[in-house]
């Protein structure tokens, strides 16, 4: 490892949007198979699924993309 290097705040951006992302989808798969008693108004759209998956691809891409690398300056 390389001493004095820094580190991208994105990268931490990135984690964070995809470990909240992997949560709300994993809550949102869950009330799939177990619905609640006392639905929401557009409870058929499945929001938090599709909220949750679109934060874990940003996340991953965002670490991918900050990710730091051996032939990054």
């Amino acid at each position: 490892m390389k001493t004095g290097g820094s580190l991208s705040i994105w990268l931490f951006i990135g984690f964070s949007l995809l470990v909240n992302g992997v949560l709300i989808f994993g809550a949102g798969v869950y009330e799939l198979f177990h619905p609640p008693m006392e639905k929401v108004v557009l409870f058929q759209l499945h929001a938090n699924v599709w909220w949750g998956g679109i934060l874990a691809v940003i996340g991953a891409a965002y670490c991918i993309y900050f990710a730091p690398a051996k032939g990054r300056v």
